[in-house]
């Protein structure tokens, strides 16, 4: 599998945008295969291994069926943005100093999964709902998270704008319409 340099992990860890390293998660338990398919540049995710419902990340009886069995499945990193929030407060010893806001973003993908993430980069202008986005990933101190690797980057009047390249996105997508 070929994953473009903007969304594959870096080959060698290098310090996150807005966590420091200390803050990686632990790469065992629960969420031991998102990391490791994240590691790969690939986005697994859970699934019901009885029924196929997409499940939470942790969560481990499914609601339709109360199978307990969970397959992690790799899955198509696209989606559309249900919600944003801007945190404009950095909490010192969590989050890298900076006088920029940062972006929290509640994706919905097609895959039938939500992941709330930060972009895997700095950006000025939040994406709006029903954005395209694509899934794509950052480091933290060894540990590759996935991140909104955003698709549409609006300009703000006078501002600098951090964004993703366009990505390829589904047809569907597109139109917010039809989402």
């Amino acid at each position: 599998m070929t994953t473009d340099a903007m969304t594959s992990p870096s080959d060698t860890p290098v310090s996150d945008w807005l966590l420091a390293d200390e803050l990686a998660p632990a790469m065992t338990g629960t969420l031991a295969p998102l990391y490791e398919a994240a590691a790969t540049g690939v986005l697994a995710l859970p699934f019901c291994g009885d029924c196929g419902t997409p499940l939470e990340l942790e969560q481990d009886l499914c609601d339709r069926c109360p199978s307990g069995s969970v397959v992690w499945r790799q899955v198509e990193p696209v989606g559309v943005v249900h919600a944003v929030t801007t945190v404009h407060r950095r909490e010192p010893g969590l989050t890298r100093p900076s006088d920029r806001p940062y972006h929290v973003i509640d994706a919905e993908l097609v895959c039938g999964h939500r992941l709330v993430l930060t972009t895997d980069r700095p950006t000025d202008v939040p994406p709006a709902i029903a954005d395209p986005v694509r899934i794509g990933f950052r480091t933290v101190g060894g540990t590759v998270l996935p991140a909104v690797a955003l698709t549409t980057v609006r300009a703000a009047p006078d501002a600098e704008v951090h964004g993703a390249p366009d990505a390829e996105v589904p047809a569907e997508l597109d139109d917010p319409e039809t989402t």
